[in-house]
């Protein structure tokens, strides 16, 4: 070629360059041509073709789908690189196109639809049709997103609440979306709520007193005791976030906009005839469900459960607490005590499964019998005295010993001592034994007093002297004589006249079996020996004075001592 014909040339391409650069910036309509690896090789009508990679015509996530002949827009960046190729963009197309687009919806205020893609400080990248906005972490739900997981990839719907197209800024909102949708539902179902109605939920939050179920634009209380019928402690027990339930307005406040809601109300009450199926004194087993300080529930059926009071739990351990006797999930054997369906009340026993100690005792050991245990305790009333099953008798003072003060008999006996006991008496309803000491040995003061009764005339020995009278002793009994009983004639009512060792002659006019002593009359004797005299030897033709008769009575008495 000659030198002329290569500076045409030359000419001609470059002014084929200048009439080309209007290109450069603009989106460009194009075929693809061919496609190589990962790029395809588009004709946009320049004199050079473009490679594009295909990894520029997929959503985020997903493959490519082109194919050789496919028309596309692409965006012409540079009209002519080091190599001669026009160099496109199919990437910034779209977003050119996108912003435009976005732009238009922006001012006109409408949503626009978008996919999540990525995670970056503060927030997430969201693919608007090409154009990359930001969603900040606040704007992603109407409450805090544990697991955004499922949002990603997923096509939604967006606000955008600010663009900036020459920075290249877009800031997006799914919140505001959600609250306007949220309102307008909020509305709707506000309007036609009634209680009784029963609707389809989604569980939103768990909380320690129930579970909020999103309704569809607003939100209801399920408290934990209107789950079931069966004792729930914990929610999370029955529940869990993002479970769709079906539920039943209880009640409903329109002017606060509460709403309660129940499960258990769409299932029979198993409370229903519950006096028939769980009648007194049949036994059942069942699980314990929970221990309180004052007893343990146990779950007869889902729904019906009774409590074991604390004093039903055991025969023999009374101040024991319940959880030292059963344990939560335990299967027991227990016994209807009462049933109350109106409070949906249902008392159980424990105790009564198992054989009464008492009465085993009592079958064993009737009263009479003798029987043997170990001091457990000395206190102000008596010994307790432990004896077979576990269980406790009683020895009180005054059945200690026959003849000593019971505070004087109970010093001899020490804690943890082997007593030999007779059996008195068995209560199996109030839970008590009575025992005795003494009762071992006959009463001597029985024996004494089978010698006398009431109406004899005794000779006494002076023990003590007091004020108000005088103490004796008549084979081995103590008797007292008051003062005003001491003598006939007032002038000798004086307690001071008898010493201790002397002797006495008094009539017995009383005989307390309960205190061991007796009551005994000098006075009484005196009269008594009257009447007899005037009997013996009083008459109306003897001309006898009452002295000479008593005279004699008494002479006659002395000889007969002598």
């Amino acid at each position: 070629m000659s030198s002329a014909a290569s500076e045409n040339f030359a000419q001609l391409l470059e002014e084929s360059f200048k009439g080309s650069s209007g290109f450069e910036g603009s989106v460009l309509r194009g075929t693809i041509v061919a496609i190589d690896g990962d790029f395809a090789t588009i004709d946009v009508g320049l004199k050079s073709e473009g490679r594009v990679a295909l990894r520029e015509f997929a959503p985020p996530g997903r493959p490519a789908e082109v194919k050789v002949g496919d028309a596309v827009e692409v965006f012409v960046e540079r009209y002519e690189d080091r190599n001669g190729d026009v160099m496109l963009s199919r990437e910034k197309a779209r977003r050119e196109e996108s912003w435009t687009q976005l732009e238009k919806s922006f001012q006109a205020n409408l949503r626009v639809n978008g996919v999540i893609f990525g995670r970056v400080k503060g927030g997430f990248t969201v693919d608007l049709a090409g154009a990359v906005a930001f969603l900040p972490g606040s704007q992603v739900d109407i409450r805090p997103v544990r697991d955004i997981g499922p949002l990603m990839g997923n096509p939604q719907l967006f606000q955008i609440l600010k663009m900036d197209r020459s920075r290249g800024n877009i800031v997006v909102s799914r919140r505001a979306v959600l609250e306007e949708t949220r309102s307008e539902q909020r509305s709707e179902l506000i309007g036609s709520l009634k209680e009784g109605q029963v609707l389809e939920g989604v569980v939103k939050n768990i909380t320690d007193y129930g579970a909020f179920v999103d309704l569809g634009g607003v939100d209801g209380l399920l408290h934990v005791t209107d789950i079931a019928w069966r004792r729930i402690n914990h929610p999370s027990e029955a529940l869990h976030i993002g479970q769709s339930v079906k539920v039943q307005v209880i009640r409903f406040n329109p002017e606060t906009q509460r709403i309660s809601l129940g499960m258990k109300q769409l299932e029979a009450d198993p409370w229903e005839g519950v006096e028939r199926k769980y009648p007194s004194g049949a036994k059942y087993t069942g699980r314990v469900t929970n221990i309180t300080d004052y007893g343990a529930f146990v779950e007869l059926e889902p729904g019906v459960e009774g409590l074991v009071h604390v004093s039903e739990m055991s025969w023999t351990k009374k101040n024991v607490h319940p959880g030292k006797i059963v344990s939560t999930s335990q299967e027991v054997e227990v016994m209807v005590l009462d049933v109350d369906p109106q409070k949906r009340r249902i008392s159980l026993g424990l105790k009564q499964t198992m054989d009464n100690p008492w009465q085993r005792f009592v079958d064993k050991f009737p009263v009479g019998t003798e029987v043997e245990g170990e001091v457990k305790n000395i206190t102000e009333f008596g010994l307790f005295v432990g004896l077979p099953g576990e269980i406790d008798g009683m020895v009180h003072l005054s059945d200690l010993d026959w003849e000593k003060p019971g505070e004087q008999a109970i010093q001899a006996f020490k804690k943890g001592d082997k007593a030999r006991t007779k059996v008195l008496d068995v209560d199996v309803e109030k839970e008590r034994i009575s025992l005795g000491i003494k009762q071992l040995k006959s009463d001597p003061y029985a024996d004494a007093v089978a010698k006398h009764k009431k109406g004899d005339v005794v000779t006494g020995t002076v023990t003590q002297v007091m004020e108000n009278g005088v103490e004796v002793t008549v084979d081995g009994l103590t008797g007292f004589i008051r003062k005003a009983e001491l003598a006939r004639d007032r002038s000798e009512q004086r307690p001071d006249r008898f010493a201790p060792g002397e002797k006495i002659d008094a009539k017995i006019t009383a005989i307390d079996r309960a205190t061991r002593k007796m009551s005994l009359s000098v006075k009484a004797r005196e009269i008594e020996e009257e009447k007899q005299a005037m009997a013996e030897y009083g008459s109306t033709d003897s001309g006898a004075s009452l002295g000479d008769i008593l005279g004699a009575a008494m002479k006659e008495k002395a000889q007969a001592k002598d």
